[in-house]
């Protein structure tokens, strides 16, 4: 089974940049999207009467979003943590036989860190949210999870300690996740690989130099990883300013 996410930072402008041509060349049986930035009926995605299309807009126009387009029916689908659901859109959970999966763009704590006291008390209510499917069946979690957790997953980590995406809070709510019982499927074969990256800033010559951030992910439980037998990151793909990550399970 093949899996793949891609914040693709607004899906319309994506889709003139190449989408569709790394949709088909994929091959996902699972493709899961962030940051669509678009409300209902503002696209029409012809994906095949095969694939079935879930969507999770926010309130905000041209704000987050997330969408997964899946060839697997899946047994149910939930938008958001909570019964009323997320207002910015930032979250769907898929139920298949033998798994979740739960597509997330996480809340950037933003440059000036004011938005870190909600981030942080998002990732609490995130982590329970996960470990009671958990309950049910194992989870794979991906997305953009706005944080890179090692000094090995950015380019320049001395100067960016405490910047948006490196505080030491949310590399620690990463940890705790993780040590929930979950592993970072790229680290988990390849422990020890530097110098690729999913998001590059757009300022001049930052993504031909390989001045990157590792902050898009594929997570799965602890009971999955015998399973993981690929994992890859696609950084010669353009159209957004993060590139396409993916999984392979055998199952």
């Amino acid at each position: 089974m093949k899996l793949v996410s891609w914040n693709v930072n607004g899906l319309r402008a994506c889709v003139t940049k190449g989408f569709m041509d790394y949709y088909q060349e994929s091959q996902a049986d699972i493709f899961c999207v962030q940051e669509t930035k678009l409300q209902a009926g503002q696209i029409e995605m012809d994906l095949g009467e095969d694939v079935y299309q879930y969507w999770n807009y926010a309130i905000k126009k041209g704000y987050s979003g997330t969408a997964v387009f899946t060839r697997i029916k899946p047994l149910s689908a939930r938008y958001g943590m909570e019964e009323d659901s997320e207002p910015e859109g930032r979250m769907i959970t898929l139920e298949f036989d033998r798994f979740y999966l739960v597509n997330v763009y996480t809340p950037n704590a933003k440059r000036d860190l004011t938005r870190l006291p909600y981030r942080l008390e998002w990732e609490d209510r995130f982590l329970k949210y996960i470990l009671q499917l958990e309950q049910t069946k194992p989870v794979i979690v991906c997305g953009d999870l706005n944080v890179a957790h090692q000094e090995i997953d950015l380019k320049n980590p001395k100067p960016n300690m405490g910047n948006s995406g490196f505080t030491l809070e949310e590399r620690g709510k990463m940890t705790e996740l993780l040590a929930a019982g979950y592993v970072d499927s790229f680290r988990h074969l390849y422990p020890d690989r530097t110098d690729i990256y999913s998001w590059w800033s757009y300022m001049p010559k930052v993504r031909e130099r390989n001045v990157g951030w590792r902050i898009d992910y594929f997570l799965v439980s602890n009971q999955l990883a015998p399973q993981v037998e690929d994992a890859h990151i696609d950084c010669h793909v353009m159209g957004s300013d993060h590139c396409p990550v993916g999984l392979t399970l055998q199952l």
